[in-house]
């Protein structure tokens, strides 16, 4: 369970209807397969043992009696296998018959879970099978054992009490009061479903939308399993679709009518972190029942995916791109009304930043019935200007038809130089934010003289660093990309782009072609100097880390751990630890920049409003996760 990762496996093994010692072989195979792929936690479908389909043949006290005995021989094959591994059977009890999971660890039945809600519509008949269990849960005896029975348990692991599971089976998920928010407000973090759901039309979507949303409710891992093809196919077909989610994220499913493992790992410290945050488990709790399991903490290697650029929709689509653009433009079309702007003033660079703020700005114009030419754009061309981002700036101004208003800050900045005695030939710290702070005077002062906004332009992976100016760019009226990283910038610009006509088409593209650059050191024979990642590291890095650091909460060392899984070969251990330092000491240094920045809007679920998501002192150390890199660049 390395940094909180538990694998976890759905198995639907070879089956035959009401076979039960060849249905316990398969089981006893799976559990095999599954600790050779260091799964941990293990589920089997709903009624594993002999078969859903078996129907009226579960109330025969032969086969009843030949799933106890398998049952006996699937809990001696689990002594040496460390897993908590669930499985389904009938089970005769007290004069019932019920339909339970069964929870074994290391050659020991840890407890019973019945299925609570007993299904009675189209093909389902339970009830003539089946009884539902008591409120309480009690014990009684199984395989000579007392083990608890009951919905309300919860197993937790010994050595690592953070891991927290309960079960519930199959349309128990669906019903109305589904088990599973009650294992929720009672501390379960990760859920097991044996389950069994006929194949039809849309089924495997149905699926999917179901699990998707309980661990989301829930904030919860959940592991779907279900019966596949070898049930019997009188009335109906089943699929042995499994579903592994991760609040609300699908991370891993089977091929329908595929039988076999599905396994992935589930984040329980994402998990827990992602709690903390929230009040949902405020509730009532009721009186569980706890039970302890071991399963070791040996490292779990990783097999799940995580996306290099976190920020970005998983399918390639424009609709994500339009839909921000609206968050955004609706946002400032708010601040416009509310003021009762007539023109926008913007400082267009030739850059990703100021373009995006760009297209943005035309967008809510026209939501307020505005002229594209109420949009001031200007260009502020000085030391380190190059040809190719002035040329964009004038192609852009006039393909959005804004009024363009160039005003070159050179004399300016060199007057400035003059009266504080510094020297123009020191390019240092100085020199450059001389004219970011020149810049943001011109445009607040143009501002003023119409009477209209300053639409800062800062992103959310420059916010995060403090690479903006203090009092300079860092400042603005509204700020529209203050929650859009880097990465999805160029995202958006791009979709943007792909349904342009070809003049504003090609400007866009080599917008996006041009190094990232706030352009305040003089060029090097007309081309960009000051290569912003060359300085702080690359941006698809940063935002990982910015992801990883406030979505997840990870530590360096779990960063860096999953980093190095997502980029593979991209980048070097040293080069990870690198920027992974630089990030964490451009962060906490930098908070003073974010707790006095200006309005902007909140676009997703990261963001570093002081006002709102972030609420960190400025004078925060570093110091407790510069010590953990320290040590991670010993241990490489």
């Amino acid at each position: 369970m390395k940094y909180g990762f538990i694998k976890v496996g759905a198995m639907t093994p070879d089956m035959r209807v009401a076979d039960i010692a060849f249905n316990a072989e398969m089981i006893i195979k799976g559990i095999n397969e599954a600790k050779n792929s260091g799964v941990s936690v293990l589920v089997f479908p709903e009624l594993s043992i002999c078969g859903y389909t078996a129907q009226d043949l579960m109330l025969m006290p032969r086969l009843l009696d030949a799933s106890k005995e398998a049952l006996e021989k699937i809990v001696a094959a689990s002594k040496k296998v460390d897993m908590l591994i669930f499985v389904g059977m009938p089970l005769f009890s007290n004069g019932l018959v019920y339909n339970v999971c069964v929870a074994i660890n290391h050659g020991k039945i840890l407890g019973v879970v019945p299925k609570k809600y007993i299904k009675n519509s189209c093909d389902s008949y339970e009830g003539r099978v089946f009884s539902s269990c008591g409120k309480k849960t009690e014990n009684i005896t199984l395989l000579s054992d007392t083990v608890p029975f009951g919905t309300d348990i919860i197993f937790f692991a010994n050595g690592y009490e953070k891991l927290m599971i309960s079960a519930e089976i199959a349309n128990d998920m669906t019903s109305l009061c589904p088990p599973s928010f009650e294992h929720a407000k009672n501390g379960a973090n990760l859920i097991v479903n044996l389950s069994n759901m006929g194949q039809t039309v849309g089924a495997d979507e149905y699926r999917k939308k179901a699990v998707s949303y309980i661990s989301s409710v829930c904030c919860c891992g959940y592991v779907y399993c279900e019966s596949g093809k070898d049930e019997s196919t009188t009335d109906g077909v089943f699929a042995g679709h499994n579903v592994i989610a991760e609040n609300g994220k699908i991370i891993k499913e089977s091929q329908i009518f595929e039988n076999g493992l599905t396994a992935s790992e589930i984040d329980i410290d994402f998990l827990n972190f992602e709690r903390s945050k929230m009040q949902n488990y405020n509730y009532e709790k009721k009186d569980y029942t706890y039970i302890g399991f071991d399963i070791g903490i040996a490292s779990t290697k990783l097999t799940r995916k995580f996306d290099k650029l976190p920020f970005l929709p998983s399918e390639n689509t424009r609709d994500r791109a339009e839909e921000i653009m609206q968050i955004q433009a609706q946002a400032l079309a708010k601040r416009i009304r509310h003021t009762n702007t007539k023109k926008l003033v913007l400082g267009l660079s030739g850059g990703l930043d100021s373009t995006l703020a760009l297209i943005v700005a035309a967008h809510s114009a026209k939501l307020c019935s505005l002229s594209p030419s109420d949009i001031i754009t200007c260009t502020m061309p000085c030391f380190g200007t190059t040809n190719r981002t002035y040329q964009n700036t004038i192609r852009l101004a006039k393909a959005f038809g804004t009024t363009l208003r160039e005003i070159n800050i050179a004399n300016s900045v060199k007057s400035h130089f003059e009266d504080i005695g510094h020297d123009i030939a020191n390019a240092d710290v100085t020199f450059e934010n001389a004219q970011a702070r020149e810049r943001t005077q011109v445009l607040m002062d143009i501002a003023n003289e119409v009477g209209g906004l300053v639409i800062g332009t800062g992103d959310l992976s420059e916010i995060a660093l403090g690479w903006s100016t203090y009092n300079g760019d860092h400042m603005a009226m509204y700020s529209v990309n203050c929650d859009v990283p880097k990465t999805l910038i160029r995202y958006i610009v791009k979709a943007f782009a792909d349904k342009s006509n070809k003049e504003l088409s090609d400007v866009l593209t080599d917008v996006l072609n041009t190094p990232v650059s706030p352009e305040l050191l003089p060029d090097k024979g007309g081309k960009i100097a000051q290569k912003t990642e060359d300085i702080v590291g690359p941006y698809e890095l940063h935002d990982f880390f910015l992801w990883a650091f406030i979505r997840r909460g990870y530590s360096p060392k779990k960063i860096f751990y999953v980093c190095k899984y997502t980029f593979g070969d991209d980048y070097s251990d040293e080069t990870i630890i690198k920027w992974l330092r630089v990030f964490h000491r451009r962060f906490f240094a930098q908070q003073f920049k974010r707790s006095c920045a200006p309005d902007g809007v909140k676009v997703g679920s990261v963001a570093l409003s002081a006002r709102g998501d972030l609420k960190m002192p400025s004078d925060a150390q570093s110091a407790t996760w510069l010590a953990e890199i320290d040590e991670l660049e010993k241990e490489i």
